[in-house]
């Protein structure tokens, strides 16, 4: 199946700042791999896709959160949703782990 990968203003800002930090090149392609793994087999292995239950989406939405780097001090995660339709994601935040 093939998502369509709809980005937050929040998501939208992290990737263009991440996208413009030339220190910060090799995190820019983690997140960029994770996000096109996303779009056409999200049960890769290596994004570790898995719920999280602290927070919901802005309606409610079951969130889950998905790894760009793993094993890695303050790695990147992806926090998305399904939806608004079909065959698409939200794409709410992409953040360093605490």
């Amino acid at each position: 199946m093939h998502f369509k990968l709809l980005f937050t203003k929040e998501a939208d800002t992290q990737l263009t700042a991440l996208e413009n930090n030339t220190s910060q090149k090799k995190r820019l392609q983690a997140v960029q791999k994770t996000l096109a793994l996303m779009e056409t087999n999200l049960r890769h292995p290596s994004l570790n896709t898995h719920k999280f239950h602290s927070i919901q989406g802005p309606k409610d939405e079951q969130l889950f959160e998905s790894y760009a780097e793993n094993k890695t001090p303050a790695a990147f995660l992806i926090f998305w949703y399904y939806g608004p339709e079909k065959n698409m994601m939200t794409i709410l935040t992409i953040t360093q782990h605490p």
